[in-house]
């Protein structure tokens, strides 16, 4: 009799959880579709206007750091923050990090600061997720909710919800899934994807035409090109880390450290084709694949992102390092006989798994924005890049695998 009142208080466990990850889904969804169909709108301004608004990105900066320190109290830890929370260091995420974050991120952008915005769709999620679990009568309902509110948000933003859902139970700790969370981060993942594409907001995706030969000889390419990502990825992380300690020390005021920073970037990023690595530079991806993409891009933008990012802009690092992937993988592929678009669809993943020290996440998007029929390649890759990473990642407060 015990054991099937624990089977069913198990069961109604996960129901509960399902049933709350609902409103969840539908609030990052909507809060996704604001943030990023505004992101859009100012990237085409910014575009328009590089020599305009790029001038300015110190004084945004400076504006995004005062707002922060003024009015964000804890907030101005992002990430780290959602990171504390899942791991059970706090029990606070205020609110008010969700207007704050896409705000920054709005002025970033705008301003021609070099980022990406899953990080904020991620903390979106997160803080409206473990906002929910924590009113819930169960054990660690916290916990459990914001990953499934982190699924949410990822899932809201790219259209992807089963690389989000894989994405969210793995990241917080390198190797461990959470399988507890599994059922209610899959739920919010498909309900804010759908609530998201109800408002009018696309699916991140690019078509992948052709296919490779399932050969040794095709083995191997795959596997020197997932060492390469690997490598890219754990380096873009670490370095990240060395250049954030460093500009602290170097300017330990962060309104001095953003605005002497923000000036540089803004003369950098108008000196390189008026603004080539500001926002997210996706159009580096439509470049890549058709083999078009300059030797040296995937290094550039790869620098401007940490550099950006150290400094005390806002954003997220995903969609750069797609970027920085897809170029990488434009010029490597060629040299080993491997078509440029096939390499830089392996790079956009590969690179983004190597630097998160995730590897189901990467492998799933991969077949969701290109195509399932390649997930036997994806796999090989990302598997390689995660083995070839050096356990580095861009989130500090991630457990390691090792």
């Amino acid at each position: 009799m015990k054991k099937l009142y624990a089977l069913l208080t198990a069961y109604g466990n996960t129901i509960m959880l399902g049933l709350a990850a609902i409103p969840v889904g539908v609030a990052a969804g909507l809060v996704d579709s604001l943030f990023g169909r505004v992101l859009l709108e100012l990237t085409e301004v910014r575009l328009a206007h590089p020599y305009a608004l790029i001038p300015f990105l110190a004084l945004a900066g400076a504006a995004i750091v005062w707002c922060m320190r003024r009015l964000g109290g804890a907030s101005v830890k992002g990430m780290t923050l959602i990171f504390e929370a899942g791991h059970g260091v706090t029990d606070d995420i205020p609110l008010r990090l969700i207007p704050l974050a896409i705000g920054g991120t709005w002025l970033t952008h705008l301003f021609g600061g070099s980022s990406g915005r899953e990080g904020v769709a991620v903390q979106i999620g997160g803080t409206i997720g473990h906002a929910v679990g924590k009113e819930l009568p169960l054990k660690n309902a916290g916990r459990l909710m914001l990953i499934a509110g982190m699924a949410a948000g990822f899932a809201g933003l790219f259209r992807t919800p089963l690389a989000a859902t894989f994405f969210a139970i793995e990241v917080l700790t390198a190797g461990v899934l959470e399988y507890r969370a599994i059922f209610p981060a899959m739920v919010a993942a498909f309900v804010a994807s759908r609530t998201s594409g109800l408002c009018g907001l696309g699916k991140f995706t690019f078509a992948l035409s052709g296919a490779l030969s399932p050969t040794l000889e095709t083995g191997a390419r795959l596997i020197v090109l997932g060492a390469a990502f690997g490598i890219t990825g754990g380096l873009f992380a670490w370095t990240m880390h060395r250049i954030k300690d460093g500009l602290a020390r170097l300017f330990p005021h962060p309104l001095v450290r953003v605005l002497t920073v923000g000036a540089c970037l803004s003369v950098l990023s108008l000196l390189c084709w008026g603004g080539r690595y500001s926002g997210v530079s996706t159009q580096l991806i439509g470049l890549a694949f058709e083999g078009k993409a300059f030797p040296w891009d995937f290094a550039l933008k790869a620098l401007f992102t940490i550099v950006t990012l150290s400094a005390g802009f806002l954003g997220g690092e995903v969609v750069p390092l797609f970027v920085t992937g897809a170029t990488l993988g434009s010029v490597i592929g060629p040299l080993i006989g491997l078509p440029p678009a096939y390499a830089a669809a392996l790079g956009c993943v590969a690179v983004f798994g190597g630097a998160t020290n995730t590897l189901l996440g990467p492998i799933v998007i991969g077949g969701e924005i290109f195509g399932f029929a390649h997930l036997p390649y994806i796999f090989v890759a990302c598997t390689v890049a995660y083995v070839c990473n050096g356990n580095s990642s861009i989130y500090k407060l991630q457990k390691g695998r090792f």
